[in-house]
């Protein structure tokens, strides 16, 4: 490999911003026809080196070559000329346009100065038959799953020639059914000598679809390895610079009373008769597919969507959600799983995020006492590690990893007895995860109950006291921690029948 000329090299790169380094000499290469992992941190440089190589950012030192020629890109389209393209956790089509439109905007065939409709139906059919998917190139992108949505954007990177194509944490919203087709097409691309930068903080697909890993941390290059030659262990300590005894530190707490009780609840076309218990100390998993219906449930409990029917008994007295704030009053927490849409409000400071669902715990005679708040805010934060540049530092400027912990450090601040969490750890590194487990145990351990939603079925075997599952609206499955597996927690998740065995 060390022969051939990489289609792209990173070499030296440094970037700062307000006296920050965010790259530090970082340096990359990869070559046609290998998928190469970016790995690293949340706030280890991977981001910044992305949109260097995208020409969102120039670079403020070192330089970049490109199928072996020094390049400086003026810009996205620029970069997206010479045949680099990305793909975003959030795909970025035009939903009212259709498939056709969306893969070919801007660059529509055109034919006696009118667009050649019919050529671009044509145009679009044929890449997506290159990637191997069934898809009407009429149907409208609002219609398409988050996945569908995905192969769009990579069948428009490959209209324009892409050579090299960035994805960056593309897993995180798809089924496992969705990840293995998406895993397909990047085998093919491969083959078909695309090269792929991949960026996951889930260590198995790394394994499961990469040639090679770099790894940042801190800003600063580490070291690049075949994935043949690595363990997940080496991995990890190279990310984090130590070493993580343990993932999912569970603490054996004691299991308390019943504070939450939920019987038959329902939301039509959500989800239906849905019961279970959840006690002082304990740390209920609810797993199952995308879809399934867990977020439904958590928003039902704390008022965002309340039921339509079924009873709610907390502290074993039955009691009427309609609302957040009586959720809240009734000592009840929710970290939602779009931390960036309705977790925080970006543009305010990590204080005031913090503080904003206790803000009259401040006020006296109508006044804010602003600095109690900040000072209550920044324990808050340090209690958490939250790695900032001050409490008047915006949200929208920390790391996915960091912006979890704000969410968390709010939710905290208002002393729940019955804390829901919805994916806590999606999107954040592996040192982080840790961080944010050993959170969790630590709350079990104080008495806190905790409903804990999450679509890694290692998190829910390694963290959960007892596990639901749910399929489709309906819970198919509760297992006790000593008997439940992948295997038997997939099963109820897939089943068309209800298979609930407690052991």
């Amino acid at each position: 490999m060390s022969e051939r000329v990489p289609i792209i090299q990173m070499r030296d790169i440094s970037k700062s911003f307000g006296g920050v380094h965010a790259l530090d000499g970082v340096q990359m290469q990869v070559y046609a026809g290998e998928v190469h992992a970016l790995l690293g941190e949340n706030g280890a440089g991977k981001s910044t080196l992305i949109k260097t190589m995208t020409g969102v950012y120039q670079p403020d030192s070192g330089e970049i070559y490109l199928h072996g020629e020094l390049v400086r890109f003026s810009g996205p389209r620029d970069a997206q000329q010479r045949g680099i393209g990305a793909i975003y956790q959030e795909p970025s089509l035009f939903p009212d346009l259709d498939i056709a439109e969306n893969i070919l905007a801007g660059r529509q065939p055109l034919r006696n100065g009118r667009i050649d409709w019919r050529a671009m139906y044509h145009e679009a059919r044929e890449l997506l038959q290159q990637l191997g998917v069934r898809l009407d190139p009429r149907t409208k992108a609002r219609n398409l799953s988050v996945a569908q949505q995905q192969t769009v954007e990579i069948a428009r990177a490959l209209s324009l020639n892409a050579k090299l194509l960035i994805m960056d944490e593309p897993t995180s919203s798809l089924t496992l059914t969705e990840v293995e087709e998406l895993f397909r097409i990047i085998r093919q691309l491969r083959e078909a000598d695309t090269a792929i930068i991949f960026i996951s903080h889930r260590l198995e697909e790394l394994f499961a679809v990469a040639d090679r890993v770099t790894i940042l941390r801190d800003g600063r290059y580490v070291s690049t390895r075949e994935m043949s030659g690595v363990q997940t262990e080496n991995l990890i300590q190279m990310m984090v610079g130590r070493q993580i005894d343990e993932l999912f530190p569970k603490q054996d707490a004691a299991i308390g009373d019943t504070l939450l009780e939920v019987t038959d609840l329902t939301v039509n076309g959500k989800f239906e008769d849905v019961s279970f218990s959840l006690r002082s100390g304990e740390i209920l998993g609810l797993a199952g597919l995308i879809g399934a219906g867990r977020t439904d449930v958590a928003r039902s409990l704390f008022g965002i969507q309340p039921a339509q029917s079924g009873t709610i008994k907390v502290n074993g007295k039955a009691v009427t959600i309609r609302s957040p704030q009586q959720a809240m009053n009734l000592g009840l927490g929710f970290v939602p799983e779009d931390r960036q849409h309705h977790g925080l409000v970006l543009p305010m400071s990590i204080a005031d995020n913090i503080t904003l669902p206790i803000l009259p715990r401040y006020a006296t005679a109508g006044w804010l006492r602003a600095g109690d708040a900040k000072q209550d805010a920044a324990t808050a934060a340090q209690k958490l590690e939250v790695k900032s540049a001050g409490m008047a530092q915006k949200a929208k400027e920390l790391s996915g990893g960091n912006q979890q912990k704000v969410v968390l450090a709010k939710w905290l601040e208002t002393g729940p007895r019955i804390l829901i969490l919805d994916e806590p750890t999606r999107g954040i590194d592996v040192g982080t995860k840790a961080a944010v487990h050993q959170l969790m145990s630590d709350l079990a351990n104080q008495g806190v109950a905790i409903l804990m939603i999450s679509s890694e079925l290692p998190e829910i075997l390694g963290m959960s006291d007892r596990i639901l599952v749910m399929r489709e609206g309906h819970i198919t499955g509760e297992f006790a921690r000593a008997a439940a597996t992948q295997e038997k927690l997939m099963a109820a998740a897939t089943a068309s029948v209800t298979a609930v065995a407690i052991a």
